[in-house]
C-alpha cells in the first residue's frame, strides 16, 4: 500500500513540473513557446498585459498550463505575475513549492499589500501570488473593487499577469474575472472533454463578455506525449 501511494505522489510532483523551466530544449517546452507566439499574435491590436487561463472541468490541465506559460513570456524577458486565483482548489503553490500561508486572499480582504503577497520563484523575471487563505466567499472576492485594484497596481510592476482560475462549468469564478482581462485562453483535455462541455464554457465566457483568445488542446496523443497545441478562434 506504501508503494502505491508513494508511486501516486510521485507521479503528482512530476505532472506539476514546470517543464518550459525545468527542460527547456524538451518538445513539451517548445510547444508552450509555440502557444507564446500564437498568444502574441492574437493580441497584436492590443498588447496582452492580462492573461486569464481555464478549462471547462477539471484535471484538464490549466493550472500546468498557466505556469508553464507564465514560464515562457518570463524567459522572453518579461516580468511576469502568476496569480493563483483558483479560491478553491489552489495548486500553484505546490508546482513553484511555495508556502501559501498569505497570498491573494490577503490582499482582496485588505490585509496585505501586493508586495507582501508575492514571492520570487526559481525562474528568473517570474513571481508568483499564492491563493492565500482558502475565503468562504471566492466569487465575491474576485469580483471586488478589490480586484480591479490589484489589476491596476501589479500592471505598474509587471509586464504581464496570468491568472489561473476554476473551471468555468463548475463554479462562476472565471467568468466573473474574464471581463477584466484582456484575453482568455481555454484549456481542454483530449480523450476527456466533450465537444458539449467545450462549447458550453465558451459560451459562459462569451455571455461574461471575455475576449477568448483561443483554446489549447492537452494531451492529444496520451501514449507518447503530453504536447500542447493552440488554436486561435
Amino acid at each position: 500500500m506504501a508503494r502505491k501511494k508513494n508511486k501516486k505522489n510521485d507521479l503528482l510532483v512530476k505532472a506539476r513540473k514546470i517543464i518550459a523551466n525545468d527542460n527547456p530544449k524538451s518538445p513539451i517546452a517548445e510547444q508552450y513557446r509555440t502557444i507564446r507566439a500564437n498568444l502574441q499574435f492574437a493580441s497584436v491590436d492590443n498588447e496582452l498585459n492580462t492573461l486569464l487561463v481555464t478549462s471547462s472541468g477539471p484535471s484538464e490541465g490549466k493550472s500546468m498550463t498557466a505556469g508553464n506559460i507564465a514560464a515562457v513570456f518570463a524567459q522572453q524577458g518579461k516580468k511576469v505575475l502568476l496569480v493563483d486565483a483558483d479560491l478553491r482548489k489552489p495548486t500553484v503553490h505546490h508546482s513553484f513549492r511555495l508556502n501559501n500561508t498569505k497570498g491573494l486572499s490577503n490582499f482582496l480582504v485588505g490585509k496585505e499589500v501586493l508586495k507582501a503577497t508575492t514571492q520570487n520563484t526559481n525562474v528568473e523575471n517570474l513571481e508568483v501570488m499564492t491563493s492565500g487563505p482558502i475565503p468562504p466567499n471566492p466569487s465575491e472576492l474576485l469580483g471586488s473593487k478589490a480586484m480591479s485594484k490589484l489589476i491596476l497596481e501589479a500592471r505598474q510592476t509587471y509586464d504581464l499577469l496570468v491568472f489561473d482560475t476554476p473551471p468555468v462549468l463548475a463554479v462562476s469564478d472565471s467568468q466573473v474575472l474574464a471581463s477584466e482581462v484582456d484575453g482568455v485562453m481555454l484549456v481542454v483535455r483530449s480523450g476527456q472533454t466533450d465537444n458539449s462541455s467545450a462549447e458550453r464554457a465558451k459560451e459562459l465566457l462569451e455571455q461574461s463578455k471575455a475576449n477568448i483568445l483561443g483554446v489549447v488542446l492537452n494531451d492529444q496523443e496520451k501514449k507518447n506525449s503530453n504536447y500542447y497545441y493552440y488554436y486561435g478562434n
